[in-house]
This record gives structure tokens, C-alpha cells and sequence, in this order.
């Protein structure tokens, strides 16, 4: 499944912020702040320094910190269109007729996202203040897991003993470790979603998607969540 496709339709998400238009020199600037700055989310994460962001942008901080106040600001610029498709994934779930493969392909799509951007993860699993787009992602999310657990449990596909938050749990659990799980093997982090799904379902088990990871590749998925850099 490829990640979050772009929506047929925008109408449900958060309008970007609306400001006047830039100079050339400004815009070609902030152009220049946005894609270095998704760059460097996407390798570390959203703690990346800002002065960071400047030097690969070839600008000076003084002109980054004119363009994004605040790190809110820069986050919100970069991330805008992605938390954006992430809605528009939720609102395709909820009208599918079958919950419970709604609610898999949905978590699928999000974590495929989370998987291929550091920067993601960080925003989705720890979150940022001063991000609009943010807020209103959580909330639909919520919303949208909500509806296809009620859905799939009314349908026999889900125990009944779970609320939406054991699954936010869980799932954030398990969102913190995917860039790593992604960098050793990409694609085999759909095993442990499948396995968490599992304990969910109200029904038999059901063959997991790829093989588990060796010894090895979860002593440096580990070493690498730990900070330390992975050999080879």
C-alpha cells in the first residue's frame, strides 16, 4: 500500500495559514528554510536546531527566526500537507463499508508515514505546541478510530473490552520505534502493526505479513532509539 496518497479532495482539511504575499528574495528564502527543514526533520527529528536549518538553507538565522517566530510556526510550514492527508485518509475509512479493513489500511497508511519521516513520528507521537493543523489531526484521528472500533465491534470483528485510547496507547507505543524498524528492513514494521491489530480482533489468529526480526536486527533497532548510531 503506498502511504497516504494525496486526497481526491481537500475540503475537509485546515486551510494553510494566509499571509500577504512575499518579495521574490523573501519567498525563494522561506522556499529554501521549508525544504531544508524537512529535510533534517525527516533525518533527526523535530529537535533539530534551528541554527541547523539555517546553515543547510543558506540563509541567517536572523532571516529564519523573521520568516517562523517560533519552531511551531516552521513545523506547521512543513508538515502542513501531510497532517492534511492524514484527514483525508480518515475520512475515506470512515465511509468504507468494512470497519475493520478501514481501521487496517488506515493504521497501515499512518504508519507507513510515520515510518519513511522521523519528523512525523515526533509530530504524531509526542506533539508540538503552536502547530493548528496538529490540534485538528488529533482530534479527527481520534473521531475516525472511534468510529471504525465501534463499527468493526458491532460487526464481530473487534473485542468489546477496548476503548479507543487502549489503541492510542498502543499504538504510540509502537509509532516511536518505526523509523528505526525502518532503517534496518524497510517495510517490516507492517509485522508488530499486525501483531498489535491481532490483539485487538475478537477472532482467530491470522498469518502475520514478513518475518520477524532476528536477535540482531532488535539489538540495533534498540541501539539505535537509544541514541547510538548503527554499525554498518
Amino acid at each position: 500500500m503506498s502511504p497516504l496518497p494525496p486526497p481526491e479532495s481537500r475540503s475537509h482539511a485546515l486551510p494553510a495559514k494566509k499571509s500577504p504575499p512575499l518579495r521574490k528574495d523573501a519567498q525563494r528564502n522561506r522556499d529554501l528554510l521549508v525544504a531544508a527543514a524537512r529535510e533534517l526533520f525527516a533525518e533527526q527529528g523535530l529537535n533539530v536546531p534551528l541554527d541547523e536549518i539555517a546553515k543547510r538553507a543558506g540563509v541567517g538565522n536572523a532571516t529564519l527566526y523573521r520568516r517562523f517566530p517560533a519552531r511551531g510556526d516552521l513545523v506547521e510550514a512543513v508538515f502542513h500537507e501531510d497532517l492534511t492527508a492524514v484527514m483525508a485518509a480518515g475520512e475515506r475509512a470512515r465511509v468504507a463499508q468494512d470497519a475493520w479493513g478501514a481501521l487496517t489500511a488506515y493504521l497501515e497508511g499512518v504508519c507507513a508515514l510515520l515510518a519513511r519521516d522521523r519528523g512525523v513520528g515526533d509530530l504524531m507521537t509526542t506533539g508540538i505546541e503552536g502547530v493548528p493543523t496538529l490540534d485538528a489531526v488529533h482530534a479527527h484521528n481520534h473521531a475516525t478510530l472511534s468510529d471504525l472500533m465501534r463499527r468493526a465491534a458491532a460487526d464481530g470483528a473487534l473485542r468489546t473490552d477496548v476503548v479507543t485510547e487502549d489503541l492510542l496507547f498502543a499504538l504510540s507505543a509502537l509509532g516511536t520505534s518505526l523509523p528505526a524498524i525502518e532503517s534496518i528492513r524497510p517495510g517490516s514494521w507492517r509485522r508488530p502493526l499486525a501483531l498489535l491489530l491481532a490483539g485487538f480482533r475478537a477472532t482467530a489468529q491470522h498469518p502475520l505479513p514478513a518475518r520477524a526480526l532476528t536477535p540482531e536486527e532488535t539489538a540495533r533497532v534498540h541501539r539505535e532509539l537509544g541514541g547510538e548510531v548503527p554499525a554498518g
